[in-house]
């Protein structure tokens, strides 16, 4: 497809603007999607607000985004999975194919991975991406491209499930209610946890959590949250706690409340990159540590979950932006967050 497309870049420290770019040329095992929907991930927003993530540091002119959903416009030569007119959720990381981690199926470790807006990768706040087929996921009639766009922090959830080895008859825990606490918890309900609690300090995201289908909800500003564990769980803790806030106290708090002999998932990232942590008692309970970098085989089991109803993904939306309004779209999400749990950019007209 010939022609130039608009793509939103970060200039500076919250600043964006716009400019024209070619559209991408797709190779002959890639897709071309027209971008429909992308999400505003909290990546995003530290990029945007910081200028990086650890030793990710953006070098503007830079282009974030990569939770998206589209349709195929053309197809490269190889391609014999995708049509134009398919709907389709992309997983935005591409793995080298050769390394240790990416032969033995483990290509979100990849070393030399090349991931949708993390530095030096452009990202996809643009109207048009090339991407390879495999990564590019058909989604079913009754889903809609701002769905697709959401599997992609869903595959968070259902990794962080998976790795905490939830199943039916468990009572868990969830630290955070922003998206990824939100998506963890449904991840949680849709693998047959049978009751799960979530903690934030937020009263708005925690009405949204128990509009998704959370059992119960704690308010950390109102109540201990040592003590309200105590209670619902008869002293025994939790069967399985998942930490998506990134903050010491959570963490702590985690380790609290979890079951002797039981798992523990860390989702969230600290700002600080470090926390001080009761290891002591982490050995006296025998807990087991499961850590999660993104997620790997996850997109065909989260699309199939928001499908079949066992995931209300659009649920999670409480602001939906124009393409052209993204200056404010970025500022909003970063400074109301007690009011916008996700933030999705609409691209099309």
């Amino acid at each position: 497809m010939n022609g130039t497309m608009k793509v939103a870049i970060m200039t500076g420290i919250g600043k964006m603007d716009f400019v024209q770019r070619p559209i991408p040329v797709q190779k002959s095992h890639e897709v071309l999607v027209k971008v429909e929907y992308v999400g505003i991930c909290g990546s995003d927003l530290h990029y945007y607000e910081a200028g990086g993530i650890g030793k990710n540091r953006v070098k503007p002119p830079f282009v974030l985004g990569h939770e998206s959903g589209g349709v195929v416009v053309e197809v490269g030569a190889d391609v014999k999975t995708l049509k134009p007119g398919d709907r389709v959720a992309l997983e935005p990381g591409i793995g080298c194919g050769h390394c240790e981690f990416c032969t033995t199926g483990r290509y979100h470790l990849c070393p030399d991975v090349i991931f949708f807006a993390t530095p030096p990768i452009d990202g996809v706040f643009q109207e048009y991406v090339a991407h390879p087929a495999s990564l590019c996921f058909k989604i079913p009639e009754n889903m809609d491209t701002m769905e697709a766009a959401l599997i992609e922090p869903l595959a968070v959830g259902f990794h962080a499930a998976n790795r905490g080895e939830a199943h039916i008859g468990q009572t868990a825990v969830v630290f955070g209610s922003g998206c990824i606490g939100l998506v963890s918890m449904m991840a949680l309900r849709a693998e047959g946890v049978s009751r799960v609690y979530v903690v934030d300090i937020m009263e708005k995201r925690l009405e949204k959590a128990l509009e998704l289908g959370a059992t119960g909800v704690i308010n950390a500003k109102k109540e201990d949250v040592i003590e309200a564990a105590r209670k619902l769980t008869g002293g025994a803790g939790f069967d399985l706690a998942v930490e998506t806030a990134g903050t010491e106290i959570t963490t702590r708090q985690t380790i609290e409340v979890a079951k002797k002999g039981s798992n523990v998932v860390l989702v969230g990232y600290s700002a600080t990159g470090e926390v001080t942590l009761p290891i002591s008692l982490a050995l006296d309970k025998e807990l087991t540590f499961k850590t999660i970098f993104r997620y790997h085989h996850v997109y065909p089991m989260a699309i199939d979950a928001v499908s079949s109803g066992k995931v209300n993904l659009k649920g999670v939306v409480t602001n939906v932006f124009e393409f052209d309004d993204i200056q404010n779209a970025m500022d909003s999400s970063v400074h109301d967050k007690a009011n916008i749990v996700k933030g999705v950019i609409k691209i099309i007209k």
